[in-house]
């Protein structure tokens, strides 16, 4: 066997405090298994959007409380480098995964160890609730155990900042850096001083706040659908919905538990395909016509709306339009900016334009939305991956206050005679025609990046001339910097005023993920239904000559 892989599993093990992980590593060594040992050596875990995100296995390729405890060290070592005032304490939660009470643990007993204040939720929770108690609290840090809407085998680490948003550059290296180098830690005790739980007046205020802005005066009988799909969003969710007056809202039942293993869903993200079958059977069942779903830690808004011609479940963009439409005809709405991201639909910046928000487009992910403002304040951030930021008090995609903005809307609108697939409607005879859709390729094995890095790289050295008969008019390398964004792995296509693609490694799977969108000119003489027909067919060839040339 290599001796520097030797050398760097016994490092390990004399480092890693589960015993079950020990053997499994030592098994392992005996057996002279070199090619798993390589598998959970050869590349380990490192911060990526902002945080870890990977398998529960031993070795540090894998979340495991040894990869956890580095973690937190690194974000020790982070806080101190910074000057920050440890007195105010970091927020700590976690969901129902595999591992995440045991990870929790590890995170709350280094903190203490280090002398840090800790403020724990007191049970499994959702995501949202970490970035709002971090603002709330005018807490240094919140750290989540989660892994959002990955497969029922990952968890993962997710680091916010003081500021209530995920950490960018240059926070994330030095976490990297502190974590890469960590010894043994210090460890302390619930029974320290240091240590607070969260109290549930804190979590009430949450509540109180989002049903209070959000809320239905009255109260209302509409009929809704709801399902966490097994994650730990259920109970928050439905204590939002009572509060803010929603009397005929029917969860799921066999998705409401908590359950570690998903068993009802290949896997546990709205946007998958089948995702939202059980949820549809019981809308069908109770008479329905609205469903509504969070991924497995809340942060995340699926929905699906049943129309004349049967069930739809709508785009992440869409969405996104629908509540950018709630909030900009609310003048009292707190904030002056709505941002969304480069890879998301271009609508939202034209209906900016008519009102009195400012616009921003940011790179992909939360982290560059929270800050999307700048020295002013985000009234409404989203990205088409089923993330939406509603409201100043979280600043982070939030699946639960986003829910209750978009219920409202329809309960208004079904009081005009109308639904939400008429709102949509209603916002593309303004605005025109925007056709999305994704083509996702999954990578396989070790080398799985640089496979994706190596499609990208071949896509910039050489670009199509055309894409389904459509013409490419541009071809942008991302990593150059993009319209005065930060660099980024990528390739940005345009279709000249027709629409554009953009191709990039996803930030939290081993995926090679492009994002297309057509924009047709308006055409006020032809019904509506046509104009999509037309944009799809075309959609769908682009889509399938750019799936051609990615497969990896």
């Amino acid at each position: 066997m290599n001796h520097e892989l030797e050398e760097q599993v016994a490092a390990w093990l004399a480092a890693d405090p589960d015993p079950l992980d020990v053997a499994t590593l030592q098994q392992l060594l005996d057996e002279g298994n070199e090619a798993e040992l390589q598998r959970r050596f050869s590349a380990p875990l490192t911060f990526g959007t902002a945080g870890l995100r990977g398998p529960v296995m031993a070795g540090p390729a894998g979340m495991n409380r040894c990869t956890v405890r580095r973690a937190t060290q690194g974000v020790a070592q982070w806080l101190e480098e910074s000057g920050a005032d440890c007195s105010l304490g970091v927020v700590v939660g976690r969901d129902a995964r595999h591992g995440s009470e045991a990870f929790n643990d590890e995170v709350v007993a280094v903190l203490l160890g280090a002398g840090i204040v800790v403020h724990e939720m007191p049970r499994p929770l959702p995501t949202p609730l970490v970035a709002f108690a971090v603002k709330e609290l005018r807490a240094v840090a919140g750290i989540m155990i989660t892994a959002s809407h990955n497969p029922p085998g990952d968890n993962g680490y997710k680091l916010f900042a003081a500021d209530g948003s995920q950490i960018i550059a240059p926070d994330d290296a030095t976490v990297e850096n502190g974590a890469r180098t960590a010894g043994t830690p210090a460890l302390g005790e619930r029974t320290s001083p240091l240590h607070h739980y969260l109290t549930a007046s804190l979590l009430a205020r949450y509540r109180d706040h989002f049903a209070s802005r959000f809320g239905v005066k009255g109260g209302t009988d509409f009929p809704i659908t709801y399902t966490p799909l097994h994650g730990v969003g259920g109970v928050t969710m439905m204590e939002l919905f009572v509060a803010a007056g929603y009397r005929g809202v029917n969860p799921v039942a066999s998705q409401f538990v908590p359950d570690a293993d998903f068993s009802t869903l290949a896997f546990p993200n709205p946007e998958e395909p089948g995702a939202l079958d059980l949820a549809l059977a019981e809308a069908n069942a109770t008479g329905s016509s609205l469903v509504v779903a969070n991924d497995p830690d809340a942060d995340r808004l699926g929905v699906a709306v049943k129309g004349r011609e049967g069930w739809r479940v709508l785009r992440g963009d869409e969405i996104g339009w629908l509540i950018a439409s709630a909030i900009l005809e609310d003048p009292g709405a707190p904030g002056n900016v709505m941002a969304t991201t480069i890879v998301s639909s271009t609508m939202l910046e034209k209906m900016v334009e008519k009102h009195w928000m400012r616009f921003a487009r940011t790179l992909t992910g939360f982290k560059w939305i929270g800050r999307a403002a700048g020295e002013g304040i985000l009234a409404f951030g989203y990205e088409e991956a089923l993330g939406y930021a509603v409201d100043p008090l979280v600043a982070d995609k939030d699946g639960m206050s986003a829910a209750l903005v978009l219920c409202r809307l329809a309960v208004e609108l079904d009081g005009y005679g109308a639904s939400l697939l008429d709102r949509l409607d209603e916002l593309e005879k303004r605005y025109g025609v925007h056709a999305g859709c994704q083509v996702a390729i999954r990578a396989e094995g070790d080398s799985a990046m640089a496979t994706i890095s190596a499609s990208v790289a071949r896509l910039l050295v050489e670009p199509p001339a055309t894409l389904g008969g459509q013409d490419v008019t541009m071809v942008v390398d991302l990593a150059t910097g993009f319209r005065g964004l930060p660099p980024t792995e990528g390739v940005y296509l345009q279709f000249g005023d027709a629409g554009w693609v953009v191709v990039r490694p996803s930030g939290t799977e081993p995926k090679l993920k492009a994002y297309l969108e057509l924009t047709p000119p308006r055409d006020d003489k032809m019904a509506l239904a046509p104009q999509r027909a037309a944009a799809n067919i075309r959609l769908t060839a682009i889509a399938e000559d750019l799936e051609r040339r990615l497969r990896l």
